[in-house]
Protein backbone atom coordinates (compact mmCIF):
# COMPACT_ATOMS: atom_id res chain seq x y z
CA UNK A 1 0.00 0.00 0.00
CA UNK A 2 1.59 3.66 -0.73
CA UNK A 3 1.24 5.73 2.19
CA UNK A 4 1.90 9.58 2.55
CA UNK A 5 4.16 10.95 5.59
CA UNK A 6 2.61 13.11 7.70
CA UNK A 7 3.78 15.36 9.92
CA UNK A 8 3.44 13.88 13.55
CA UNK A 9 5.89 13.19 16.21
CA UNK A 10 3.94 9.47 16.51
CA UNK A 11 3.44 8.52 13.05
CA UNK A 12 5.65 8.61 10.41
CA UNK A 13 3.48 7.48 7.44
CA UNK A 14 -0.64 6.82 6.87
CA UNK A 15 -2.16 5.15 3.83
CA UNK A 16 -5.79 4.03 2.66
CA UNK A 17 -7.17 1.34 0.76
CA UNK A 18 -10.66 2.56 -0.22
CA UNK A 19 -12.09 -1.12 -1.84
CA UNK A 20 -11.33 -3.05 0.83
CA UNK A 21 -11.79 -0.40 3.50
CA UNK A 22 -7.51 -0.89 5.24
CA UNK A 23 -6.05 1.87 6.72
CA UNK A 24 -2.36 1.47 7.10
CA UNK A 25 -0.02 3.44 9.76
CA UNK A 26 3.42 3.27 10.00
CA UNK A 27 4.72 4.51 13.55
CA UNK A 28 7.75 6.25 14.52
CA UNK A 29 8.78 4.63 17.72
CA UNK A 30 9.53 1.18 16.79
CA UNK A 31 8.86 1.88 12.68
CA UNK A 32 6.08 -0.66 13.18
CA UNK A 33 3.45 -1.01 10.55
CA UNK A 34 -0.03 -1.95 11.34
CA UNK A 35 -3.53 -2.22 9.28
CA UNK A 36 -6.61 -1.37 10.49
CA UNK A 37 -9.62 -3.14 8.81
CA UNK A 38 -12.94 -1.90 7.70
CA UNK A 39 -12.08 1.45 8.47
CA UNK A 40 -14.50 3.93 6.80
CA UNK A 41 -13.53 6.40 4.12
CA UNK A 42 -14.80 9.27 5.92
CA UNK A 43 -12.93 8.93 8.85
CA UNK A 44 -9.79 8.24 5.89
CA UNK A 45 -10.49 12.29 5.26
CA UNK A 46 -10.96 12.99 8.84
CA UNK A 47 -7.50 11.11 9.65
CA UNK A 48 -5.68 12.87 6.69
CA UNK A 49 -6.78 16.68 7.34
CA UNK A 50 -6.34 16.13 10.86
CA UNK A 51 -4.66 18.89 13.12
CA UNK A 52 -2.78 15.90 15.30
CA UNK A 53 -2.49 12.37 13.58
CA UNK A 54 -1.43 11.09 17.27
CA UNK A 55 -4.61 12.59 18.74
CA UNK A 56 -6.83 11.32 16.45
CA UNK A 57 -5.68 7.59 16.50
CA UNK A 58 -5.83 7.49 20.31
CA UNK A 59 -9.41 8.70 20.28
CA UNK A 60 -11.09 7.40 16.98
CA UNK A 61 -8.80 4.45 15.58
CA UNK A 62 -6.76 2.85 18.77
CA UNK A 63 -8.35 -0.51 19.58
CA UNK A 64 -11.78 0.76 17.63
CA UNK A 65 -11.04 -1.48 14.77
CA UNK A 66 -9.90 -4.71 13.72
CA UNK A 67 -5.70 -4.72 13.46
CA UNK A 68 -2.63 -6.51 12.27
CA UNK A 69 1.27 -5.48 12.44
CA UNK A 70 2.20 -6.16 8.88
CA UNK A 71 5.61 -4.96 9.08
Amino acid sequence: MDRQPVNSSMITSIGYDPENGTLEIEFKSDSSIWDYFDFPEHMWNEFLCCESHGKYWHANIKKRFREARVG
